[in-house]
């Protein structure tokens, strides 16, 4: 029954505040979808210790579902430690949101609505994460992208929000898509989308190939890449990370709420999950690990420049998840998951922390437009240090620090390990942490340090948050400060295989979680340098000689719109899909539908009008001339019976 609650107690509140929220009232919707969303947070860490230890996966039955033939698909619940572990990252961070949002969205008069849309959020996720077949996780998958469509447009009276919501709808068809067809792909070699058959007779598919267009591709890779396809587009990998930035024009809790718990984590969930196909498949592992590489890079890159402060935050998302598919891809489960695992408490702190800044600011998002903050909000301002200590890994190597220092250093020391070719992946990684390092501390000394840039009224008026938006901010920051050291024994230590179990599958030939612990001692300095000096440089710029920056974007100004245009692949896109989508829709409407269809039938027509209108002449009301033309009509016909009797007769003769 724990399980159940868990997962329904949330569409229990979406149900009552999206139903009746206007007959209950506002503060009767929040305090209801908030409630059962901490009941549901709590049997969570219970379920966690509960499962913690458990080799067996569990499984809870809830109704019969499809079958049709082949195709034998019951819902149930999949209880192991990799399920446990995302269900206290799922329902914790949800229930500090909801309790978050009390505050912040206080002044809305949509509020039922908007609690009832979370409620459902989290309803989705949950669905995802305890699925025990590709279905079932498919549902669950679409569901989160409905949630975020509803609550990324949630002030669907702005353009900017209901283009953001479309945005990250279609992008995400996109790499749903791919899902579906892997999906497909898995049922027609396997005949079963249950996980367990699926992970028993993956080993037998190993290296056999199907003929594709007169090639031989092999069956799982080709499966693989088509899943991971999916997981692009939910955890907005390069190429499908355009939705990501634009999903900021949502309230900043639903900002914490995709980035920390839900929507994209998704794809690293559900490449975890499917380790067993995927460590039979060492070609996708390495495009895995390439995406995720490029990403972390191409990520910390733009949010150098960035102005907005939701938008360096969630570039920031989009570099750690970078992060979490390099150590997916290089067959470190464990570690990439354990990055997920602490990446949510300091990833939705920072969120929410940003959220109080605006919130003090009335609305105003611009860091060119603030400063001085600190002695303002200073329960903000050490909210988003310990954020910013933890995202940045700052801890000193075999000792302690906080969660970002040894999940994020893991992940690198397992990369190196790995041995890609030229250890790419290592430097690429190593030095996207010093970039992250200065990019995280800009947003620090820009927002709240050095003379403040906002207009004196703002300024004057800036004020710290309610209690109801602090109080989940002081608990993220202690999971920001000892999730890393507390749980780093479990995802990446001693304890890892009876921890663990069977949740994660490794190959006999897969040591990565072995050699990484023996790796030479430099490798663990050398991110504990790149933070340093990624520290030393932000500090240079932004306090010691804040007329650098504008300096370097001004000698280097090609580069500095490159970054801050995105790498113009808006743009890009633009020119490459909807102008051509547009223009061809523009060709079928005017030569198509314009041209042939109506052409055809307005053509018709007009035959039709001129020859009834000639025609209709005839009708001229006269008797007369209708006795003539009858005189007409019968000379005509007795001159054919004639010319025929005349014929006939010559015939005969």
């Amino acid at each position: 029954m724990i399980y159940l609650a868990i997962v329904f107690l949330p569409i229990v509140g979406a149900l009552i505040a999206g139903l009746f929220g206007r007959f209950i009232g506002a503060r009767a919707s929040e305090f209801i979808t908030t409630g059962l969303l901490i009941i549901a947070a709590v049997l969570s860490w219970v379920a966690f210790v509960r499962v913690g230890f458990d080799a067996e996966t569990a499984r809870v039955p809830v109704m019969r579902w499809i079958t049709s033939g082949e195709l034998d698909i019951a819902w149930s619940l999949r209880i192991d430690t990799l399920t446990a572990v995302m269900l206290v990252v799922v329902t914790t961070v949800s229930a500090l949101v909801h309790v978050y949002s009390i505050g912040y969205m206080h002044e809305d008069p949509s509020r039922s609505r908007f609690f009832a849309y979370l409620s459902l959020f989290t309803f989705a996720m949950l669905m995802l994460v305890t699925s025990d077949n590709l279905l079932q996780m498919f549902f669950g998958w679409e569901g989160v992208g409905l949630a975020s469509y509803l609550l990324i447009g949630f002030w669907y009276t702005k353009p900017e929000a209901n283009a953001a919501a479309i945005k990250a709808f279609v992008v995400n068809r996109v790499g749903d898509f791919g899902f579906m067809l892997g999906m497909f792909g898995l049922f027609f070699v396997f005949n079963t989308l249950n996980f367990d058959p699926l992970f028993e007779a993956t080993a037998q598919a190993a290296g056999k190939s199907f003929n594709f267009l007169g090639y031989e591709v092999d069956i799982l890779t080709t499966l693989c890449l088509l899943l991971f396809m999916g997981a692009m587009g939910k955890s907005a990998q390069f190429l499908l990370h355009t939705w990501l930035p634009d999903a900021m024009e949502g309230p900043t809790p639903v900002s914490a709420l995709i980035h920390a718990a839900t929507m994209v984590t998704a794809g690293v969930f559900m490449v975890a999950r499917l380790s067993p196909i995927f460590e039979y498949a060492p070609t996708a592992l390495e495009v895995v690990t390439l995406v995720g590489t490029v990403t972390a890079f191409f990520a910390a890159t733009v949010g150098l420049v960035q102005n907005d402060i939701k938008r360096v935050i969630a570039y920031s998302t989009c570099s750690q998840l970078g992060y979490m598919f390099a150590a997916l891809g290089v067959g470190a489960y464990s570690v990439g998951i354990f990055h997920l695992f602490t990446h949510a408490f300091f990833k939705a702190l920072l969120f929410l922390g940003a959220g109080s800044v605006i919130h003090a600011m009335h609305h105003e998002q611009d860091m060119r437009n603030m400063g001085g903050l600190a002695g303002k909000i200073p329960i903000t301002w050490a909210m988003m240090l310990i954020g910013t200590l933890a995202l940045t890994g700052v801890g000193i190597p075999h000792v302690a620090g906080f969660a970002g220092f040894h999940s994020k250093d893991a992940i690198i020391e397992a990369t190196f390990a790995a041995h890609t070719p030229g250890n790419f992946v290592f430097w690429v990684l190593v030095f996207t942490a010093f970039l992250t390092a200065f990019y995280s501390w800009r947003l620090v000394f820009m927002t709240f340090h050095g003379k403040t840039r906002a207009a004196p009224d703002v300024f004057k008026h800036a004020h710290e948050s309610p209690w109801v938006m602090l109080v989940p901010l002081f608990v993220l920051a202690f999971g920001a400060v000892v999730a890393g050291f507390v749980f780093a024994p479990y995802f990446i230590g001693e304890s890892y295989a009876e921890f663990w179990g069977k949740a994660l599958f490794t190959a006999p030939s897969n040591h990565i979680l072995h050699d990484m612990h023996h790796v030479e001692e430099w490798v663990y300095w050398a991110p504990f340098l790149a933070m340093a000096s990624g520290f030393a440089l932000s500090w240079i710029f932004y306090v010691q000689a804040p007329w650098l920056p504008e300096a370097t974007a001004r000698t280097f100004r090609p580069i500095y719109l490159f970054l801050l245009n995105k790498w113009y692949f808006d743009e890009l896109y633009n020119w490459l899909f909807v102008r051509s989508a547009k223009g061809l829709g523009r060709f079928l409407w005017k030569a198509g539908d314009g041209a042939v269809i109506d052409g055809t039938i307005n053509g018709t027509a007009d035959s039709v009008q001129w020859t009834t209108g000639r025609v209709v002449k005839l009708q001229s009301g006269y008797i007369y001339h209708y006795a003539f033309a009858m005189l007409i009509g019968v000379a005509l016909i007795l001159t054919y019976f004639l010319r025929g009797l005349v014929m006939t007769g010559g015939a005969g003769q």
